[in-house]
């Protein structure tokens, strides 16, 4: 039987053939390429650390900040891990606070419970008495703790408020032996000072987010007004301590900026909180920050400070021991342990514990 004759089609012009796909050798050549690429961005910032001694660029830490792919991402936090490792003490630097005064600020920080801009139902209280910070301190003193500072609400402490909390300061120093340290807001050189005289020797003032992103939560002051704070506390002598929180609706690339701002402020501590969401706070729907955003984010500030005390801070208690434990690997050598004197020594049992198994000693 004889086959039909073929027909003849036309040939398809361009507006109607399908595109060429590139073959698959050349999609694996630009992942190579890119694979390369990435990869030589973190071997060249781990060169300039540790061969040759010097500091990221921005350039560089934006670089990295800007990796977002799982391969990329193992790769930051292992060159940070090699950081840690090379500038460890081996040592777990603890730390405890005392809220001295709670409530009441009048600034308008988003993420605060204490802000009067907000209604949180947070403890509101004037400022402790003396029996009841020692009392606190000899807990901490007696629990293992270094070092312990006296916290209160308010823009600033001053007057006859400010000289209470000096001579709190100055009966814990010297009656338990602990490095004291304030968190007082934004004090001038005469307040600084009169701290100075009671035996304190770190001043903690936080920056708390990237510049670009501050004033979005904050508009009753500035980084530049904790900029001052810290200049002068630094002129007078004061150990540095300043960091801020992580998961206040920031991208990547501003928690790069806020790693290379806390370079302004020389930092010899710097203590990572992870947001809370406070009902009644503007900030109570955000979204939670991820266990590996926290994480990577360590590890980009260990890259910017390869030296500085990077802290454990309020918001860990959620983490769980595994994202602790990589956490320390690749870059929190601290921490805050919590002003709840009902639960100090679990808390301090559980971090020595979690010391322990990251081969640091408490």
């Amino acid at each position: 039987m004889a086959r039909p004759p073929r027909k003849n089609l036309p040939a398809p012009n361009c507006r109607d053939a399908r595109p060429v796909r590139p073959n698959r050798p050349q999609r694996l050549s630009e992942l190579s390429e890119n694979v390369r690429n990435m990869s030589e961005i973190i071997s060249t910032a781990l060169r300039a650390i540790l061969d040759e001694g010097r500091d990221l660029s921005d350039e560089e830490v934006y670089a990295l900040a800007d990796i977002t792919s799982p391969d990329g991402l193992r790769e930051i936090r292992d060159a940070a891990a090699e950081i840690t490792r090379r500038f460890s003490t081996g040592r777990f630097e603890s730390c405890s606070i005392i809220n001295a005064r709670s409530g009441r600020c009048p600034e308008n920080c988003k993420w605060c419970a204490q802000s009067a801009h907000y209604s949180t139902g947070c403890d509101t209280y004037e400022l402790v008495s003396p029996e009841e910070c020692l009392n606190a301190a000899r807990i901490n003193a007696e629990a293992g703790i270094r070092r312990f500072s006296l916290v209160a609400s308010g823009r600033s402490v001053r007057g006859r408020t400010l000289s209470a909390i000096a001579g709190m300061c100055r009966e814990a120093g010297e009656k338990t032996g602990l490095s004291m340290c304030a968190s007082l807001g934004l004090l001038g050189p005469e307040e600084l000072r009169e701290l100075w005289n009671a035996g304190v020797r770190r001043y903690h003032c936080n920056l708390e987010t990237a510049p670009s992103h501050f004033s979005t939560l904050c508009t009753t002051h500035t980084i530049d007004d904790k900029l001052r704070t810290i200049d002068a506390a630094r002129e007078i002598g004061f150990s540095i301590c300043s960091g801020g929180i992580l998961g206040m609706g920031e991208t990547r690339r501003q928690r790069a900026e806020f790693a290379l701002t806390l370079r302004r402020a020389r930092p010899d501590s710097i203590p990572l909180n992870i947001l809370s969401p406070i009902p009644g706070t503007p900030l109570q729907d955000t979204p939670l920050l991820s266990e590996d955003e926290f994480i990577d984010a360590v590890a980009i500030f260990r890259l910017v400070h390869p030296r500085t005390e990077l802290r454990f801070a309020g918001g860990r208690a959620r983490l769980s021991k595994e994202a602790r434990l990589e956490a320390l690997r690749v870059g929190i050598n601290g921490g805050i342990v919590g002003d709840l004197l009902t639960t100090l020594g679990s808390s301090v049992a559980q971090d020595k514990t979690l010391a322990a198994q990251a081969g640091l000693s408490f």
